[in-house]
């Protein structure tokens, strides 16, 4: 048998030209017998070929050179394309009348009022992109469960109001008031971008925040698997389609959640990037090629990747290709480069792309006309590449799918804003461009029109309409459409709750626990329990959860493929396809993308999922701000819960991870109710209400609740039950008055969260001093701060009285109406000191509503690691220093002397002259 070394020394004996022409054969058999392969058996066969040489290869020690870039060239060659199912010239018209419908909306609502905004080139790139998705292949809700869900590039949305006016859902007095969301008189509200909060039976997901369009896409296609993994949803064939910006990939929201969807296998998900080369000022990567950066990313994120570089024009020429020439040249590119020849025409691409022998000889004979079509013959503007990519993309299994398709920003727009660096700019096109588009879009308005650029329909019965209507209706109805079908739930009443309203019996536990266990027993109610989605960011044990995953188990696809090491333990850590915990590892913004999904299922789906999201509260509002906001535009549903929350009760974790201010950060979202309580008892009220508004009645509100982790005993609900549950929901109500016989003062201390317990401490302590100490328990300063202003509102609008307002006659006498805050405390007596784990600013926030002022306490500053009796002491907040602010207060009301205040610091050990807690 001849060895390894005997072949090896007989070839290099071999002259030159022998050499040579071996590896020409070998090539040449190699090539043969792929290509066998190829017409017999197909390119998956091809494939599986590949990748065993490969494997065979690495085995032996040659390491292939890993690419993740393919050639500058489209993915699916020309003679791999499909037949195209549609009209592609009526098509094309109908692209066009929406183009120059766009520019109307944004040019007439800039004329009426100066500066209003609005984008048209993003849409001009767009719109072959999205037609070919509208006429066949985005499934409307008359598709049911097979309906797709579409998140629309946010610039774009007058392009989508365009064509909905072609479709008769919007008339002239609509597209009228574009970005006009007060201006009285006809026309409905039509805001600037995606907002389903302001048009709430139109659209479906606010997009224009870059970056939290692709993550909530990836998240809510995860979320569409668990629903039918879980049988909540009937398996479907339904997709998410995202269309982005090759600029927005610059967000890390955009690429950081890429793995998930590769890792989960999210087969139904599609990226659409519209690689228009330009983002808001300028190229995106004008000295390479975005498209190329791009193809790497996702490719290496395990990706299917689709190329739509060139459009039929250049089919010609690739084919004519046979030295390689044209395809060097693409390489060399880049898109600075591109994106001059789309802005200057014909002359530019024969001198600077065509700029060798060889290639000028591949040209020969053309006329500038003809190398006009090529400078914008991109491939997302042709329908026939368009629709071969989205094809291959519905039909793609394994894995999510990215088209990355080249345009043309401002493709039609004139000399002004096509390809140009002000395109994303630019809202009002002069008479020449306005000439040159309506030329090139084919818009039958005259020269003297042209001035009040007016919007062009075509007609109901034109074929151009009954087209798009018929191709709208074999796919499942209109689009974008949000239409909320879940049914009511009968979600748990009171008694449901009653262990937690009777106390831990004098057992120490926290918040934390107790929701656990409230939780616990909500998955297995027998309504409710199966909508339950539990979310927890790698978390779950810190939080004392390890009991609902062993019950629940963790959702993953792919079930649980090892034994885990707990195995046979009560707290296995256990992981299965119908797994109800989504666990999402260390990843803040993928689980409130989670939540999201979650808790807009009942407008997607018609599945009232009620998501129960717990986290470190200072990686909430503070750090996922923007998807809050996001999350409250879509009317999500559902439980936001930062544990370990209070600047002083996580102990231990220092600077970072102590949040005082997340409260203050949940002001300023008008739907998101905000609570902070101290009891069991206080939470369970608040979640049975919270269900039964949101799933029962309908209301289109969110929840960001507080829980703890430091022990305490749990007391019983104070009776009269119900007026103690009406001030829990209200944001207030008197915990405990004193029983003080004779006192020299009285003060009404007000304690939010496990700063009660502190507070409670100090009116004992007061006592002492012969002061009376009512405690009061604040469980939301928002709620109080909101129905204070709301009432503030009233009052100011009705100078004769609130009965005024009514319609009934106002008394004479009649005197202003008391926000609720004011009713409880106004009637008391004594300074009124508010101590909570949150900046002063909290309680301060309803002090100016009162008839006297609120002492407020608080945790300005930044955090410390240290025992929680030290962290309060620093902060100021003890029972000592509650004390302190009550015994100084009644001196400055001359009830007590400054001499007899004085003595008790001292007793109590306030230091006086030490530095503010937020300077140190």
């Amino acid at each position: 048998m001849i060895t390894d070394l005997e072949l090896i020394e007989a070839r290099a004996r071999l002259s030159a030209e022998e050499q040579i022409s071996l590896e020409d054969l070998e090539s040449k058999e190699w090539l043969e017998s792929l290509e066998y392969v190829l017409r017999t058996a197909g390119r998956d066969r091809v494939v599986a070929l590949v990748e065993a040489l490969e494997r065979y290869a690495y085995k032996h020690g040659v390491m292939l050179p890993y690419k993740l870039r393919t050639p500058y060239i489209n993915t699916i060659p020309a003679d791999h394309e499909p037949p195209y199912p549609g009209d592609l010239e009526l098509e094309q018209r109908i692209a066009n009348i929406l183009r120059w419908n766009t520019i109307a909306i944004v040019q007439q609502a800039n004329k009426k009022a100066e500066g209003i905004g609005g984008h048209i080139a993003t849409y001009a790139s767009i719109a072959e992109l999205m037609e070919v998705g509208f006429n066949h292949f985005f499934r409307g809700p008359d598709a049911g469960m097979d309906r797709d869900l579409v998140f629309y590039q946010g610039h774009m949305s007058p392009g989508i109001y365009a064509r909905s006016f072609l479709e008769g859902r919007f008339s002239e007095d609509d597209l009228a008031k574009f970005r006009r969301d007060l201006t009285p008189g006809p026309g409905r509200v039509v805001t600037s971008y995606p907002h389903p909060w302001l048009m709430p039976d139109y659209w479906e997901f606010p997009t224009v925040s870059m970056g939290l369009g692709p993550l909530q896409a990836i998240y809510q296609a995860r979320f569409m698997r668990y629903l039918e993994d879980r049988g909540l949803k009937p398996r479907s064939d339904a997709k998410v389609w995202a269309f982005l910006g090759d600029g927005e990939q610059d967000e890390v929201e955009t690429l950081g959640a890429l793995r998930v969807a590769a890792t989960e296998e999210l087969d139904n998900l599609i990226f659409v990037i519209n690689a228009n080369l330009q983002r808001l000022d300028g190229p995106v990567r004008g000295n390479s090629k975005v498209i190329q950066e791009l193809e790497s990313v996702y490719r290496g994120n395990g990706w299917n990747v689709i190329k739509v570089v060139w459009g039929s024009a250049w089919d010609e020429l690739l084919a004519k290709d046979t030295e390689g020439v044209l395809l060097e040249r693409f390489e060399q590119l880049v898109d600075g480069e591109s994106q001059r020849y789309a802005a200057y025409g014909a002359k530019e691409l024969r001198e600077k792309f065509f700029n060798t022998p060889q290639l000028k000889a591949m040209i020969e004979g053309y006329t500038d006309e003809e190398l006009e079509i090529l400078t914008l013959s991109r491939g997302g503007h042709d329908k026939k590449k368009v629709y071969a990519a989205y094809k291959a993309a519905t039909e793609h299994r394994g894995s999510p799918t990215v088209i990355i398709a080249r345009t043309v920003k401002g493709y039609g727009l004139g000399p002004t804003a096509q390809a140009k660096n002000v395109a994303h700019q630019v809202k009002k096109l002069t008479l020449e461009d306005l000439r040159e588009a309506r030329d090139f879009l084919g818009i039958p308005v005259s020269d003297e029109d042209l001035e009040k650029t007016p919007f062009y329909h075509p007609g109901p019965d034109s074929p151009e309409v009954q087209y798009m209507l018929e191709r709208r209706k074999a796919l499942g109805g209109l689009i974008p459409e949000r239409r909320v079908k879940a049914a009511p739930l009968n979600t748990p009443d009171a008694s449901f709750f009653e262990e937690f309203y009777a106390g831990s019996g004098g057992r120490e536990i926290s918040t934390t626990m107790a929701f656990v266990r409230m939780l616990t027993k909500l998955v297995r109610h027998p309504e409710v329990g199966k909508f339950i989605v539990p979310i927890v960011p790698d978390e779950a044990r810190t939080f004392g959860m390890e009991g609902v995953i062993s019950s629940v188990g963790i959702y993953s696809p792919k079930g649980q493929l090892y034994e885990p090491v707990d195995a046979g333990t009560v707290t296995v850590y256990r992981e299965s396809k119908s797994g109800q915990l989504l666990q999402e590892g260390i990843n803040e913004a993928g689980a409130m993308a989670s939540f999201i999904a979650a808790g807009t299922a009942y407008a997607h789906y018609g599945i009232p999922t009620i998501p129960f999201y717990i986290y470190y509260s200072m990686f909430g509002l503070q750090r996922v701000g923007d998807l809050a906001w996001a999350a409250a535009d879509q009317r999500t549903k559902g439980f936001l819960l930062g544990a370990t929350a209070g600047r002083t009760t996580l102990n231990g974790e220092g600077l970072q991870h102590e949040d005082g201010h997340s409260h203050v950060q949940a002001l300023p979202i008008p739907n998101l109710l905000a609570y902070d309580p101290a009891f069991a008892y206080e939470l369970a009220v608040i979640l049975e209400d919270g269900m039964r508004r949101m799933y029962k009645e309908g209301e289109d509100i969110f929840y960001y609740l507080t829980l703890m982790n430091e022990n305490y005993p749990q007391p019983p609900m104070p009776e009269p039950r119900e007026q103690t549950r009406e001030g829990i929901l209200k944001g207030l109500y008197l915990f405990k008055k004193s029983e003080l016989k004779r006192p020299k003062a009285r003060v009404q201390l007000l304690g939010s969260g496990t700063i009660l317990n502190e507070v409670i401490k100090a009116a004992e302590v007061l006592e002492g001093y012969g002061v009376a100490a009512d405690v009061w328990s604040v469980t939301s300063y928002k709620a109080l701060y909101y129905d204070a202003i709301e009432t503030a509102r009233r009052n100011r609008l009705n100078p004769q009285g609130i009965a005024s307002a009514t319609g009934k006659a106002a008394s004479p006498t009649a005197k202003p109406e008391k926000p609720y805050a004011a009713q409880m405390l106004d009637p008391t007596e004594g300074p009124i000191i508010a101590a909570s784990d949150y900046m002063k600013a909290l309680p301060d926030l309803i002090s100016g509503y009162l008839e006297r002022p609120i002492h407020s306490l608080g945790t300005d500053g930044f955090g410390r690691s240290d025992t929680r009796e030290a962290l309060r002491d620093f902060f100021e907040v003890d029972a000592k220093y509650i004390s302190a602010a009550a015994l100084s207060a009644l001196k400055d009301e001359g009830k007590l002397s400054a001499k007899a205040v004085s003595e008790a610091f001292k007793k109590l050990g306030i230091e006086t002259d030490r530095e503010a807690p937020h300077k140190r």
